[in-house]
C-alpha cells in the first residue's frame, strides 16, 4: 500500500495509527465506482476496515456491483468531523476541522466462502459489537454479495486547527469527547 504525497504536506496524516483508527471508527463510508457512461458515482455504505482492507456487503445485482465488474478500480473515501470554528469578525474565518481518509485501490466480489463470512462478521462486529447471533440463514447468504477493495494508495489528511484550538481538539480526541465541538474565532 502506497501514500500518495499531498499537495500541502502539512495537513498530511503520518501516523499511521491515526488512518488506522479512523478506518476502524468511521461509521459510513463513500464508496467512488465508475459508471458505465463513464462518469463517476458515489455510494454510501456500511462497511468494516479488517486486515488491511475494506469489506462491504450488497445485493448481489445493482449498478455498484455492475460498475466493479465492468472496471474494478475504485476509490473509498471516510471522515470525521472534528470542530467548526465559527467566525466572528470575517467571514473568512469560519473554519472546518477534520481528519479524512481517501484510499485507491480495485474491489472484487469475494467469492470464497470462508472469507465471505469473515467479511460479513466483520460487519457484524462493527455494527452489531458484543452480540451472539445464529448463524447466516443459507438463503441470505445465496442473495448477499460480499465485495472486497484492496487499497492500493492510501491517504490520510487532518487540519486540526493551531494553537489553543489545536490543542482542544486533540484533548477531546484523547478523552473520547463527542464531536464535532464548535468554537468561537479567537
Amino acid at each position: 500500500m502506497a501514500l500518495l504525497p499531498l499537495r500541502r504536506s502539512a495537513k498530511e496524516i503520518r501516523d499511521p495509527q491515526v488512518v488506522e483508527a479512523l478506518l476502524q471508527a468511521a461509521p459510513v463510508g463513500r464508496l467512488g465506482t465508475v459508471g458505465a457512461d463513464g462518469s463517476p458515482r458515489i455510494k454510501p455504505l456500511n462497511f468494516a476496515w479488517h486486515r488491511g482492507r475494506v469489506y462491504v456487503h450488497s445485493a448481489r445485482e445493482g449498478e455498484k456491483i455492475e460498475d466493479i465488474r465492468r472496471d474494478p478500480r475504485v476509490c473509498f473515501e471516510v471522515d470525521q468531523p472534528l470542530a467548526y470554528v465559527k467566525a466572528r469578525t470575517q467571514p473568512c474565518r469560519a473554519t472546518y476541522l477534520y481528519r479524512s481518509v481517501v484510499l485507491l485501490g480495485r474491489a472484487a466480489l469475494v467469492e470464497d466462502p470462508a472469507e465471505r463470512r469473515e467479511g460479513l462478521d466483520a460487519l457484524l462486529a462493527k455494527y452489531q459489537p458484543g452480540e451472539v447471533l445464529p448463524p447466516y440463514p443459507p438463503e441470505k447468504l445465496v442473495v448477499t454479495a460480499v465485495l472486497r477493495i484492496d487499497p492500493q494508495v492510501v491517504v490520510g489528511k487532518e487540519d486540526l486547527g493551531s494553537g489553543a484550538v489545536r490543542d482542544r481538539i486533540l484533548q477531546a480526541l484523547e478523552r473520547g469527547a463527542r464531536l464535532p465541538l464548535v468554537f468561537e474565532e479567537g
